[in-house]
């Protein structure tokens, strides 16, 4: 199979150039036109979730050798999770060469969090079955980088943190207002409200309201100068 150059190129941004480029192709095939010919990536992340899920458990305990289980697993799940996968597929623009069908695309589906995420981890799956582990686990700490060494900052669950003050100052929980939603409905944008009894407040915009209320906890605690 011949790739074409824009395949090429995203080879380019990956760092490997396939022998079977077969693989290459299902990992980047939606099911939205998937056939019995050409089948789609679903089993390609499967693999692709598992192969992540040890070069970073492994990376983690490389990284950190004093560090407990208690501490270690919110760093993983920070580094594994789909909104994280999605980063790094936006970073070597997986959505320009994902093979989608027509309904697929016209609602957005090459910005799509799940798509870009299910896409990565079906890459890193292509890419271990065509060099084997160490070329896959090469990939990996290559694209998530300097991720893994400020994992600590980003697994911080803010919402529990501010929480957690807003209850050692003798208030109440915090309250979480959603302001506004604005955009397609393929691609909303989510604009939360943290706000705290004494009034104090910030505000942050994200793509689901999960994420707003997080981000929204992280300012304020910023804010408060305790994030």
């Amino acid at each position: 199979m011949k790739l074409s150059a824009e395949m090429r190129a995203f080879e380019g941004r990956i760092g490997h150039r396939f022998a079977r480029p077969d693989l290459l192709v299902r990992a980047l095939t939606h099911g939205s036109i998937s056939s019995p010919t050409r089948p789609d990536n679903q089993r390609l992340e499967f693999l692709g979730d598992r192969v992540l899920g040890l070069v970073l458990a492994t990376a983690l305990l490389e990284d950190d050798k004093q560090a407990t289980e208690g501490q270690l697993a919110p760093r993983f799940n920070a580094l594994v999770r789909k909104e994280t996968c999605a980063d790094v597929a936006r970073q070597i623009d997986i959505g320009a060469v994902l093979k989608l069908g027509r309904s697929e695309m016209l609602s957005g589906g090459r910005r799509k969090q799940a798509l870009l995420g299910d896409a990565m981890e079906a890459v890193i799956a292509a890419v271990y079955k065509d060099a084997g582990f160490e070329a896959a686990r090469d990939m990996i700490l290559r694209l998530w980088g300097k991720r893994i060494a400020q994992v600590e900052a980003d697994a911080r669950d803010a919402k529990t943190a501010l929480q957690e003050w807003a209850q050692a100052q003798g208030q109440n929980p915090p309250a979480y207002v959603e302001l506004s939603r604005t955009g397609p409905d393929h691609a909303p944008v989510f604009t939360v409200a943290a706000r705290l009894d004494d009034g104090r407040e910030a505000q942050a915009s994200a793509g689901s309201k999960r994420q707003a209320e997080q981000a929204a906890a992280k300012a304020l605690l910023a804010r408060l100068e305790i994030g």
